[in-house]
């Protein structure tokens, strides 16, 4: 006979499997894109990804659901909407109801090529059911201008329109948009600026300069323009990526210039660790002042109103060898880190953080994939600072000595410090395929992915679900409290 005792603990351990799986799945889908990674094949990656949707949709639909509203990459959120979308015969009224407007508001802000690959992916599949047809007429009424879309996406937008049956009539039959996409030789000419410029650029070299920058390269290559002419007389009209993209190729050497009419303190902060990092040594140094300018204001503009709130800080950050990334992921765990010093040194109080490099290194702006990871040493010395918080920032791979770290975070948390005056916690930019999780260091010390710096403060939020001090409804209620944020509810019930 089972005890009543008996009962609460299966209860309490049934909630702390639940709990894990959900961060487990959040981990995965902040971190995971399906590419190779430094010690993982893409197809590692893809399978495991595989194996924890299936898991959760069936398991925990509804974090499942919620989670479009966190943090999540852009290649995680587009795998939910569509198995969401696949499996809409396993939901219920209300929870049809809470997706479609999760869905929503996920597909507003996913890059317009990552919606029409997830179209064409849909109509692959043959998800052809109202509740989908309705999501993709309404995100295609939306756009802000479809003519735009029908010259830089044209294959996703045709995709989409014959799926949804979509109609492109005018009050005289089919109008030109219909005829540019499905007859488009049917008019000697169009109306709109760009449909026009796009006919001409198959026979007329002038028109190219009228199209959007990834439309004209391939005319520019069909009319057999030089690529330096070309992408010279293209600055005008790339966008701020752009351009940073395809300096590299107008110009050369470490001496080469920061790109002109850039600002370079609006970008996003982890995307211009990117940057300066994909500078040489040569440019970093010729352009230190600007580059570390930009980096503060971005990390001031990311910290908003936690900034200097965060006390005595110190952190660690990996720049060992495996921080290379791989081809697809090129110096981004490096990029992260480095983000996230910038960001750290904003939200710690003037005068009071520490950066300990797992190089040795003490110049951010040089910092680069070198040398063994020797985490334990570096955790060591900064707790000997005796911070507020400690934010470690690596993949977990400790191996000078192996193992290290998490024996030191271990006899920190239980001997010296159990009543936790020292926040810890991991921030891990790499997802473990054959663990189905990022690779933690010790279990006392919350692990949280992360892809982009700007993330950390709200990945240490969710960390403290991992330390197990907090239940499963305290869990669910912030996810909850994430849905109606995301999605606007809140707004309306406030008016």
């Amino acid at each position: 006979m089972t005890t009543s005792g008996e009962t609460a603990r299966a209860g309490a351990g049934s909630d702390l499997v639940a709990a894990e799986d959900v961060l487990l799945f959040v981990n995965a889908a902040i971190t995971a894109t399906g590419q190779r990674e430094f010690r993982t094949t893409a197809y590692q990656q893809q399978l495991s990804l595989d194996f924890l949707h299936e898991y959760v949709r069936v398991n925990y639909r509804r974090v499942y659901a919620a989670a479009l509203a966190l943090d999540i990459n852009d290649h995680n959120a587009a795998r939910i909407v569509q198995g969401l979308l696949e499996t809409a015969a396993d939901a219920t009224a209300e929870e049809k109801g809470t997706e479609g407007r999760l869905i929503a508001a996920r597909l507003a802000k996913l890059p317009p090529q990552r919606v029409y690959r997830l179209f064409r992916a849909l109509r692959g599949a043959k998800v052809n059911n109202r509740r989908t047809r309705a999501i993709m007429r309404d995100w295609l009424a939306a756009r802000p201008d479809r003519a735009h879309d029908a010259v830089k996406y044209r294959s996703g937008l045709k995709t989409a329109a014959r799926h949804v049956h979509l109609r492109f009539d005018g009050p005289d039959g089919p109008d030109e948009l219909g005829d540019f996409l499905f007859r488009p030789g049917r008019r000697p000419r169009y109306r709109h600026r760009l449909l026009d410029a796009w006919r001409r650029a198959h026979y007329e070299q002038g028109a190219v300069d009228e199209l959007p920058f990834t439309v004209a390269e391939g005319f520019a290559a069909r009319h057999g323009m030089k690529r330096e002419v070309f992408l010279e007389r293209a600055v005008p009209r790339m966008t701020r990526l752009e351009r940073l993209r395809s300096l590299g190729q107008r110009t050369a050497g470490d001496e080469a210039p920061l790109p002109q009419g850039v600002d370079l303190t609006v970008m996003p902060l982890t995307r211009l660790a990117l940057y300066v990092l994909s500078l040489g040594f040569g440019a970093r140094r010729l352009h230190r002042e600007e580059l570390t300018h930009a980096l503060r204001a971005a990390a001031r503009r990311t910290a908003g109103p936690h900034a200097g709130s965060w006390g005595r800080v110190a952190a660690v950050l990996d720049d060992s060898y495996s921080s290379s990334g791989s081809g697809e992921k090129r110096r981004r765990p490096l990029a992260v880190a480095l983000a996230c010093h910038f960001l750290l040194e904003a939200l710690a109080a003037p005068g009071a953080y520490t950066a300990l490099w797992t190089s040795g290194g003490t110049d951010p702006l040089l910092a680069r994939p070198w040398g063994p990871t020797p985490l334990g040493i570096r955790v060591l010395d900064a707790l000997e600072h005796g911070p507020d918080r400690l934010v470690i920032v690596s993949d977990g791979w400790d191996n000078a000595p192996p193992g290290l770290a998490g024996e030191v975070l271990r006899v920190w948390r239980t001997r010296l410090d159990p009543d936790r005056r020292t926040a810890v916690v991991h921030v891990n930019p790499v997802y473990d395929a054959d663990g189905f999780d990022v690779r933690h260091l010790a279990p006392g010390v919350p692990t949280a992915g992360i892809r982009d710096a700007e993330d950390l403060p709200a990945l240490v939020e969710i960390a403290q679900f991992a330390e197990g001090r907090t239940g499963t409804a305290a869990l669910y209620a912030y996810l909850d409290r994430q849905v109606a944020r995301f999605t606007g509810e809140q707004r309306g019930a406030a008016a």
